[in-house]
């Protein structure tokens, strides 16, 4: 996990060992999250009206972190699966795809993913996924995390199913984004946000496995 030619928050490289988890092939949709406000009452995206965001197929945006939790505990009550925000270090395995050190989902090179910025966030599903079948890793939309965010992190981080650091100020995310002069982020790439706040670029995908104390 981490790189040393990246920001000093991806530092050091560090091996991680996590339990078995899945994670969801795309980000969240704009189709999914109003089945969601439909049964649940739960407040519409801050840009649901505004027909840039508002494609069935699109990522759904401007979510706050804890609309994201909140879209996880309904579906584990409909579905009976323990339905959660990845961790950190689960999001960048998965983004690996199996291939450790790889610095794109797709390979090494950025290409064409980096033109940017777009008018709007594309339909989610439609490049090319990575080793592991999953879509969007590296571009689309910041994707909410499970952690708290410490730039140190990394220093003391254990070495078994990380979850964060017990408290903070903003909580971590991964991925890419539409508005941005460059779409895409490398693989071990970190941002954050604080929790409550609304972004264009900010959405989420569901992992499925053992509860985290996150």
């Amino acid at each position: 996990m981490g790189t040393d030619d990246g920001q000093p928050d991806e530092r050091p490289v560090h091996t991680v060992w996590l339990d078995e988890f899945e994670l969801a092939v795309h980000p969240v949709t704009n189709r999914d999250y109003r089945a969601f406000t439909a049964a649940t009452g739960h407040r519409a995206p801050a840009f649901a009206s505004d027909p840039r965001f508002a494609g069935d197929d699109q990522p759904v945006v401007a979510v706050s972190w804890s609309d994201a939790v909140a879209y996880c505990a309904w579906l584990r009550a409909i579905t009976g699966l323990p339905c959660r925000l990845p961790t950190e270090a689960e999001r960048e395995k998965a983004a690996l795809g199996g291939i450790a050190g790889r610095r794109y989902p797709w390979g090494d090179d950025a290409g064409p993913h980096a033109a940017g910025p777009l008018a709007a966030p594309p339909v989610v599903g439609r490049d090319q996924p990575n080793a592991l079948g999953l879509h969007n890793m590296g571009d689309l939309v910041h994707e909410w995390c499970s952690d708290w965010y410490d730039a140190a992190y990394y220093c003391s981080s254990p070495s078994e199913n990380p979850t964060g650091p017990r408290d903070g100020a903003r909580r971590s995310s991964r991925g890419g984004s539409w508005r941005h002069r460059v779409c895409v982020t490398r693989c071990s790439a970190r941002s954050s946000l604080q929790p409550e706040l609304l972004y264009s670029d900010y959405g989420f995908r569901i992992a499925v496995g053992r509860a985290r104390n996150a």
